[in-house]
């Protein structure tokens, strides 16, 4: 028996449709500002609330409507186990490093239930399984690494999922929330200017369709950085699209739960709904997209009904550890907050705070680890090198506009992708997913 269908729209969130954020007036004239904010999802968000509660003057700008881009495409779960990250970490960077990228997370997720205490955005305590279909050594590593780094952890087996694992990796007392009830419930009364995309950026002035804004400093939160000539993020990461279905009437896991296997499954609870994800790929690769999801639901879950489908964006790192903190060696009081590897809520939290932080002249105990410019000798690079090279050099059409490469037909929506750097455009053209910065210039 295959699941009914009942919302067929591409990318109608579950979260969207039962939140009215606020909106804010786009910018009129020329502006100065301490901190300029670009970015309006939930990281820049943070930034803005977290300077506004310092007392900082700053200003943040949205090329459409905050939280409209990857913010409302997450399944929300907020928790330091970022898949088998530790073991990673232990052994290319150290023992301390890897306590340092506990400590930052959790400190996260404390700060995350402070504020939640005060606004109604389904925060509920729950724990996280990272499970194997067939690694079972892999958990094996990653929970020698926790012990040693004296991480509470443990080993869990008969999980209530339909899949058929061989383990998990569970941290207790995580949690889970309502994104978009979080943002509207913190951004209300923040200094906001709504569909002001950045066009240029001339030294410490940026420039937009309605004035020119000059700041001391600036913070670049759009997901994937929009500037070239510092940090070469157009080289130290890429973009990966998954898929995401709600449904009713399917089961009750209390739990969050994703396969260490980057193209595996993940699951957790929203109310009496089932939210489920998988199939990732780089953006630009070909997949089964939201047939696989489904077919896999139908086969799991007769009796459910689908209620929404949508799709993911994610930037991803050469080692698995988000950038945060100065844009690049050469930059002056530029910030960046990028390459979150499908763990954006947590990292959108750590982001404001160890930026937030620069800002002010603070000192943070986190900021090393994370630095946008430690080293960038990991074998990904050498991947996104050559996938860049090859899609210079075929001679197709259309190209990017980001930096030319050729770009990929997306039959599961309709949509052009960039196998090199993940920008997105509509099949008429119209810019969905950055960094491109604007539509394709040739009709198509």
């Amino acid at each position: 028996m295959s699941i009914l269908i009942m919302v067929i729209e591409m990318n109608n969130t579950i979260w969207t449709q039962q939140t009215l954020l606020p909106e804010f007036p786009n910018l009129c004239g020329n502006r100065k500002t301490d901190v300029l904010i670009v970015g309006g999802g939930l990281a820049g968000i943070l930034c803005a609330w977290r300077l506004q509660q310092g007392g900082v003057d700053y200003l943040l700008i949205e090329a459409d409507r905050i939280c409209g881009g990857v913010t409302g495409c997450t399944t929300a779960k907020i928790t330091s186990q970022h898949g088998l990250i530790y073991d990673k970490i232990f052994q290319r960077y150290g023992t301390e490093a890897a306590r340092i990228y506990y400590d930052a997370n959790q400190s996260a997720l404390g700060e995350y239930r402070r504020i939640c205490a005060g606004i109604d955005c389904d925060f509920e305590t729950k724990d996280n399984f990272i499970y194997t279909v067939n690694s079972p050594l892999k958990l094996e590593r990653e929970l020698q690494a926790l012990q040693t780094l004296n991480i509470p952890a443990r080993f869990a087996d008969h999980l209530p999922l339909p899949v058929r694992t061989q383990g998990a990796v569970c941290f207790p007392a995580q949690a889970q929330f309502h994104p978009l009830k979080f943002a509207a419930g913190i951004s209300r009364d923040l200094k906001i200017r709504e569909h002001t995309p950045a066009r240029a950026f001339d030294g410490n002035t940026v420039l937009t369709d309605y004035g020119r804004i000059t700041a001391e400093k600036i913070i670049i939160a759009t997901h994937f950085p929009l500037i070239n000539k510092h940090g070469f993020y157009y080289l130290k990461q890429y973009q990966s699209r998954s898929y995401v279905i709600s449904l009713a009437n399917a089961t009750q896991l209390n739990g969050m739960y994703r396969d260490e296997a980057e193209d595996g499954f993940s699951f957790r609870n929203f109310g009496s709904s089932l939210i489920l994800g998988g199939n990732a790929h780089r953006t630009g690769k070909q997949s089964n997209g939201w047939d696989g999801l489904e077919s896999a639901a139908a086969h799991w879950y007769p009796t459910a009904r689908l209620q929404y489908r949508w799709a993911a964006q994610d930037c991803m790192t050469l080692d698995g550890i988000p950038y945060i903190g100065k844009y690049g060696r050469g930059s002056h009081e530029l910030y960046v907050a990028t390459g979150f590897n499908k763990w954006g809520m947590t990292s959108a939290m750590l982001a404001a705070m160890i930026l937030t932080d620069q800002i002010q002249g603070k000192s943070n105990p986190y900021e090393e680890v994370f630095s946008p410019q430690r080293s960038s000798l990991h074998p990904q690079l050498a991947v996104n090198i050559l996938e860049s090279t090859c899609n210079l050099l075929k001679p197709t059409v259309p190209r990017c506009p980001h930096l030319g490469c050729a770009l990929k037909w997306n039959p599961q929506e309709h949509s052009w992708d960039c196998p090199c750097h993940g920008s997105r455009f509509d099949e008429n053209g119209k810019l969905l997913d950055n960094p491109a910065n604007g539509d394709l210039k040739r009709r198509l």
